[in-house]
């Protein structure tokens, strides 16, 4: 492979030498590069749009394909016939690829690279995506305010300081100071501190978080206005964005003087040069960021070395911990609005403790919860504010929560995490069944502890109800593919505890029109209600079929 110094960077792209440089996470190994690594990169596509369109200077991610199959070497012929400039493979268990594969990149003279067995195409696709958008934005000089030109994050505060007329801290989403502006005589001891500590303090996250502060900052697009409150000067503050993520925010506070009345325009432009900037620091976090993950991922569904993962994640084995489940409401909102919902409650749910872990998997959220033993409040508090924060979200979708028990330690924290899916379970089918009042949105274990045992009968008599026969099972399945209407009569009937007048109600029927269904049940197919065997098996079948 070739070794030597870097072309300079031309209209065609970056060269591949470039966009390595910024994997310091090890997600990707450069296999082979048979045209050096200099070769011009012009973008990244995954492997099933090489055949729609041509894949000019791109990387082509092989999504399917591994290192270790001979198969792979296809996707390598079909990239370069495309005009890609390299290829990436699933890294191979034995991290060895295989001979075809090497021959067909060194016969098409492509580029080939695998991808770490931890990371996955998504991780890899943004990483690649955002080295190039980086790399780009730094190249092109892109302007802060008045035309001074983009430089490291510490020239670009002092830039933004001068613009806006006051002090500037730049933070990432964890409330890191990653740079700040000089610091006056006159500046307020929130400023000292944070800069002093290099993070916002907790009380003032807290703070922020009640306020409503943070909830607007994660999801508007302008500067937002904080009027000075006692010691506490007048601050401005914009969240800086990729596209829909959220990278960080600039803070601009006034120190000993007013703000200038270009400020929040300051701010807005500082928002997209700052953007790039950000992009590189969460670039060079992501290999951590994806292994806390994987530990994280380990440690809740109970895989692996628990206490290797407890301890990468810096958390004492023995620690009390509980877990939270965060789904959003299927039937409600679009994927897009679910998925921006979850990020939105993932952001809020880590400012509420530095020691809170988030995993934001395809459909819901997880939240460790480091807690006291036996204290299941402070979980159920947690789970109290994700619903005030979800409904208030603009266009937001409803989502439900359950908050585990408090394991007695971290090793336990997959029993946590069981007991809070079972928790929305458990509110999904209460909503389902009905009631009066507004649906509720969350509930800790120790509140709904009777349902969570019948959700545990169900789901282990479950197969035995599916290999049986008889009577019930002929009446359930006849009635279900009839569009269930006995079976829900069963069910409002089962749930009035036998008491015809208030199931019908809940039904909007006629007491006389719910008897006659009762009356079909035994007549049409031999099923005795009154039979205490049989009501116990109708009420069991009735609640796996899933019209409750």
């Amino acid at each position: 492979m070739d070794s030597g110094p870097p072309h300079e960077m031309t209209a065609a792209g970056l060269t591949l030498r470039e966009i390595l440089a910024f994997d310091d996470s090890g997600a990707l190994r450069l296999l082979l590069a048979p045209a050096g690594q200099d070769v011009a990169v012009r973008g990244v596509m995954f492997g099933d749009e090489v055949a729609d369109r041509p894949a000019g200077a791109h990387l082509v991610l092989a999504v399917g394909a591994s290192t270790a199959l001979a198969e792979a070497a296809e996707p390598v012929f079909r990239a370069a016939r495309q005009g890609a400039c390299a290829v990436v493979l699933r890294e191979a268990e034995d991290a060895a690829a295989a001979p075809e594969v090497l021959a067909a990149a060194e016969e098409s003279g492509i580029a080939l690279l695998a991808r770490a067995a931890w990371a996955d195409w998504t991780d890899t696709a943004t990483l690649l995506r955002s080295a190039l958008a980086y790399a780009r934005a730094g190249r092109s000089g892109h302007p802060v305010a008045d035309g001074t030109p983009a430089g490291g994050l510490s020239a670009l505060a002092a830039s933004i300081a001068e613009s806006a007329g006051g002090s500037i801290t730049i933070e990432d989403t964890g409330f890191r100071v990653l740079a700040h502006s000089a610091t006056r005589p006159e500046a307020d001891g929130i400023r000292r501190s944070t800069i002093l500590g290099g993070r916002v303090p907790e009380w003032r996250v807290a703070e922020l978080r009640r306020s409503g502060i943070l909830r607007s900052l994660w999801t508007s697009r302008d500067v937002i206005h904080r009027p000075a409150d006692g010691d506490s000067p007048e601050r401005l503050v914009i969240a800086v964005r990729s596209g829909p993520e959220v990278l960080g925010s600039i803070w601009a506070a006034a120190d000993g003087r007013p703000l200038s009345p270009r400020a929040g325009e300051a701010l807005r432009r500082a928002a997209g040069a700052v953007a790039p900037h950000l992009v590189r620091h969460r670039l060079h976090e992501s290999g951590a960021v994806r292994r806390r993950d994987h530990a994280l991922r380990g440690l809740l569904y109970g895989q692996g070395d628990r206490r290797t993962h407890a301890w990468s994640l810096g958390l004492a084995p023995d620690a009390p911990c509980a877990v939270l489940a965060v789904v959003p409401d299927p039937a409600a909102g679009s994927p897009s609005s679910a998925g921006r919902a979850l990020d939105v409650l993932g952001l809020h749910a880590s400012a509420y403790r530095r020691t809170v872990l988030v995993l934001r998997e395809r459909a819901r959220l997880l939240v460790l919860l480091p807690a006291e033993r036996g204290r299941d409040r402070e979980a159920l508090a947690l789970a109290r504010e994700l619903d005030r924060v979800a409904g208030s979200l603009p266009g937001g979708v409803p989502v439900r929560i359950g908050a585990g028990s408090v394991a007695p330690s971290a090793l336990g924290a997959a029993g946590s995490l069981e007991e809070a899916v079972l928790v929305v379970r458990v509110l999904r089918e209460r909503e389902h069944r009905g009631g009066n009042g507004a649906p509720v949105r969350y509930a800790g274990a120790s509140g709904v502890r009777t349902a969570l045992d019948v959700l545990r009968v169900l789901d282990t008599v479950r197969p035995l109800w599916e290999a049986g026969g008889g009577p019930v099972h002929g009446l359930v399945a006849a009635d279900l593919a009839a569009g269930g209407e006995l079976v829900r009569t069963l069910a409002a009937y089962f749930d009035a505890a036998g008491d015809v007048t208030r199931a019908a109600h809940r039904l909007v029927l006629h007491p006389n029109t719910l008897r006659y269904r009762l009356r079909r049940v035994r007549e049409r197919f031999g099923v005795d209600v009154d039979d205490p065997d049989t009501r116990l098996l109708l009420a069991l079948a009735v609640r796996l079929s899933g019209e409750v």
